[in-house]
């Protein structure tokens, strides 16, 4: 069997997801490779058959989406031409992780596909969503389309909605509470971060930031770049995580028992829903229209968090599910 697995290159939670879900696979056949965008700090170990460039959202550095960076990158010259690079029909099954080049040409050469992904969740009504202007809701529907679809959020709310994919590395990790309090904002600038978080001082923040080079100290707060195994200790270790309305990271801290503070980018659609369903569970939110971030933080460092929250390593199940019901 030839499997073809294309995989969303904006971010690290869609990478570290494949990294879990590639060996599985690799059980049942060939597995090919292919991934479009950038932005992402977490590799595969696995050789990528085909590199695109695809379409990709630009971290700003003051919470939101680089939009004129953004706008500068698309390339819908280079998109249609990678469209037709792909072999699709030498493959038994195409599975895609909310990656657009693979998407749209199976739609448009009427090819079937499974969104196998985070983002495929949205699909149900039933998934919580803030109100929103429809453009919003379009790009999450049309941005990657499929034929049929597995999705994964924080809570079961739909028959095809499975609870978070967690890497084997961080379920056998030991988890630890050391006190200090660990921080991942890539669309925030360190240069932002430390005096905000100075003004707390009887805690220690660990900050993995995207915006610097050179790890420094200043005060109670520490700061390096992002590193995949340095930050998997430092979250195993720490009381709490403050991060972005991503869905990886916060499912890793909660699968691990941490506190959770989420800024959602701004502007951006995905975000904000995670955070409105972490809202609904009790969990505090920094809004874009939040101004005064020092309050919310200091309540939540002196705050405990009541809900636990359960993830059961269902992926080899989901994957088997998916192979038998879809290969053809």
């Amino acid at each position: 069997m030839k499997i073809l697995y294309a995989i969303q290159g904006t971010g690290n939670g869609h990478i570290s997801r494949a990294r879990e879900i590639v060996p599985l696979l690799q059980q049942y056949g060939e597995v090919d490779l292919l991934i479009s965008g950038t932005q992402a700090d977490v590799k595969l170990t696995q050789e990528v058959k085909y590199q695109m460039h695809g379409f990709s959202f630009i971290f700003g550095k003051k919470g939101g989406v680089d939009h004129l960076q953004t706008w500068k990158d698309m390339d819908l010259f280079r998109f249609v031409k990678d469209m037709s690079r792909i072999p699709l029909k030498t493959y038994n099954l195409i599975l895609n992780d909310f990656e657009p080049v693979t998407a749209w040409a199976c739609k448009r050469q009427r090819i079937e596909s499974i969104g196998l992904s985070h983002q495929a969740s949205f699909q149900s009504s039933k998934v919580p969503k803030p109100k929103s202007i429809d453009w919003a809701q379009l790009v999450m529907k049309y941005y990657a389309p499929a034929t049929h679809y597995i999705g994964f959020h924080f809570d079961r709310y739909d028959d095809f909605i499975y609870t978070p994919v967690i890497r084997a590395e961080i379920r056998n990790m030991i988890v630890s509470n050391l006190g200090h309090y660990t921080v991942y904002l890539p669309a925030i600038d360190d240069q932002f971060l430390v005096p905000l978080l100075k003004q707390i001082p009887n805690v220690h923040w660990d900050v993995f930031s995207k915006h610097t080079r050179l790890s420094y100290s200043d005060g109670n707060v520490n700061v390096q770049p992002v590193n995949n195994e340095l930050f998997n200790r430092s979250l195993a270790s720490c009381e709490g995580l403050f991060t972005g309305g991503g869905f990886e990271g916060p499912s890793e801290a909660l699968y691990m028992g941490k506190k959770l503070l989420v800024a959602p980018m701004k502007f951006q659609y995905e975000q904000q829903c995670n955070a409105y369903a972490l809202k609904q569970f009790g969990l505090p939110v920094i809004w874009g229209s939040n101004k005064n971030w020092l309050p919310v933080i200091k309540n939540w460092v002196e705050s405990s968090q009541e809900h636990r929250f359960f993830f059961p390593d269902e992926t080899a199940a989901v994957i088997d599910k998916v192979v038998n019901k879809f290969a053809r």
